[in-house]
């Protein structure tokens, strides 16, 4: 995977180092590390470079990345992706239920990266998986992905920053309030590696926005907005106030309506990587969370 990046220098950056350059970019030590290393991987006017060189006013500034390496481990298996948007530094699925998003123990090849290395591989072009917001398995909906090293450090910092908006819609037992905040610490729950539980003690804090979109058939429709993103947070903190989701396998068991966790990353907004334009991706609610909602018993 290749990419070039062309930067005309402004009076602002004269004089400054082109690491000091790179990092105020948002390039990682390790990713200057494999451009140092990299044959003409930094280039100042055409020429190649030191990261201590100082930049003049009007300089170009060309960087090169080169990926060669593909991720280990990740079985290509060809599975069929709802692509949402793709260009040369991000990718955008709109993720089905039942598949996990990494391979793990009796998941080796029916996860998102396997299919995402087969779609790699069909184009010849090395793969490796950099997910930036993971979803449990039988959540639907959004995933963000970098598709090159730099695209990766960034997104990586607004994940940390908080730069990168998500939306969730949720389905959820009884009449939510009309909107609300649960503000109540999570921690993972004894003798238990995947469950998590409210604890007030020893938890993390997690607080959890919704607001009440619909109500129908005894269920609530809500859009949810986390300030933080601890596992299972939406699926815990609705249980914690009385309004869990149904099909939930660990929370609420109850698959008579739905067969998984009624829960689907709708929206992702955030700044593109590279271009910095705002970008805003939205998916409709699945089929299955709709006739919850719509369907009348049998």
């Amino acid at each position: 995977m290749n990419r070039t990046l062309t930067y005309t220098i402004t009076p602002q950056y004269a004089g400054y180092l082109i690491g000091d350059f790179l990092r105020a970019h948002g390039y990682s030590r390790h990713l200057i590390i494999h451009l140092k290393q990299t044959e003409k991987g930094i280039l100042q006017n055409g020429e190649w470079a030191y990261i201590n060189s100082a930049l003049n006013p009007n300089d170009t500034l060309t960087i090169q990345i080169i990926e060669e390496e593909t991720s280990e481990h990740i079985i290509p298996v060809k599975m069929e992706l709802s692509i949402v948007y793709e260009d040369e530094d991000i990718l955008v699925i709109n993720k089905a239920a039942d598949m996990p998003v990494h391979p793990s123990i009796n998941n080796y090849d029916n996860s998102l990266a396997n299919g995402l290395a087969f779609y790699f591989k069909e184009q010849n072009l090395p793969f490796v998986f950099r997910c930036i917001n993971r979803l449990d398995r039988d959540t639907t909906g959004l995933v963000l992905l970098a598709k090159n090293m730099y695209s990766g450090c960034v997104l990586s910092d607004m994940v940390k920053n908080r730069e990168i908006h998500r939306e969730y819609l949720a389905v959820t037992e009884g009449k939510l309030e009309d909107s609300g905040t649960v503000d109540a610490p999570i921690g993972r729950k004894d003798d238990s590696i995947i469950e998590r539980c409210i604890d007030f003690e020893n938890g993390q804090t997690a607080v959890t926005h919704y607001t009440r979109i619909d109500y129908k058939n005894s269920f609530s429709l809500a859009s949810i907005v986390l300030e933080t993103g601890r596992t299972h947070q939406i699926r815990v903190h609705m249980k914690h106030i009385g309004h869990p989701l149904p099909g939930d396998f660990i929370y609420n068991p109850d698959y008579s309506r739905i067969k998984r966790q009624a829960l689907h990353s709708h929206k992702l907004s955030f700044l593109h990587p590279v271009t910095k334009k705002a970008m805003t991706f939205s998916v409709p609610l699945p089929e299955d969370m709709k006739l919850l909602l719509f369907s009348t018993l049998p």
